[in-house]
């Protein structure tokens, strides 16, 4: 790795974080709308929530915490791809595509910028968990942070080969609406695949971001083993969450290498 492939890498990883945090809008909305959520479903679940596995020190709150902290993760990713679109109608992804760098420096540039923002977001939401009464030591926030690392990046990942084919911004957010709202609903953040229909089980069984929250769960809950019902084992969940950012991060590299224009000497 040369210093000009890492200086093109941290260029754009910058850039993201700068461009995110002088959007406060984005800012708000990617961690505003799952924490109110949060709130108001948790609240509104209390009195009527029943622990899956049996489980009477549960609460509403606490079940949701990671959902919602994916939640996050999933909003924050997603919003940081969008930049690709606007980059291609301000005419910037032209002119990085036709630079003499590594389409690699490219894709890893853009997911970790927006894997960055999204990591700091979740590390915020996760002070928050005494509030849930998820009473976690320093090995768990630290292996729970490490979970939210491989999150971000599969689901910046997955975001950039979205963003990749699409024209506009509108049509991004109707694919969201329309499959990554789906995808966080059916990975268990909501509600388990215990006691689902046969069919819904096999759907959130195939569902990559179902491994992810299974791992938060496994690391946010470690002191209290209640709370890790009927979930995958650990290392089955983190390898299918890595396997998961490999295979969007090769799929965005195949994308860019389409499109990336030689620089001609």
């Amino acid at each position: 790795m040369n210093a000009p492939w890492m200086l093109a890498s941290w260029t754009l990883l910058v850039r993201e974080l700068t461009r995110f945090f002088r959007q406060r809008n984005r800012v708000m909305g990617a961690f505003g709308s799952p924490l109110i959520f949060w709130v108001l479903i948790g609240a509104g679940f209390s009195s009527s929530f029943r622990p899956p596995g049996g489980s009477v020190n549960m609460s509403s709150m606490e079940y949701l915490f990671p959902g919602t902290m994916t939640l996050i993760i999933l909003f924050t990713s997603i919003f940081s791809t969008i930049s690709i679109i606007e980059d291609r109608r301000e005419g910037f992804l032209q002119s990085v595509l036709v630079a003499p760098i590594s389409p690699a420096a490219i894709v890893l540039g853009k997911i970790l910028g927006g894997s960055a923002v999204a990591v700091m977001q979740a590390v915020v939401f996760l002070l928050l968990a005494p509030l849930a009464g998820i009473h976690m030591t320093l090995s768990s926030a630290l292996a729970s942070i490490g979970v939210a690392v491989l999150l971000s990046f599969a689901l910046t990942g997955l975001g950039f080969v979205i963003a990749w084919r699409m024209d506009s911004t509108q049509g991004f957010h109707a694919i969201m609406n329309l499959f990554l709202i789906p995808m966080w609903l059916l990975s268990g953040s909501f509600f388990p695949s215990a006691g689902a229909p046969s069919w819904l089980g096999w759907l959130m069984r195939l569902n990559p971001l179902t491994y992810g929250v299974a791992a938060l769960r496994r690391t946010l809950y470690a002191p209290d083993a209640f709370g890790t019902w009927n979930l995958p084992p650990l290392p089955m969940s983190l390898g299918i969450t890595v396997l998961f950012g490999v295979v969007f991060f090769l799929l965005s590299l195949f994308m860019v290498e389409r499109h990336h224009a030689p620089h001609s000497t």
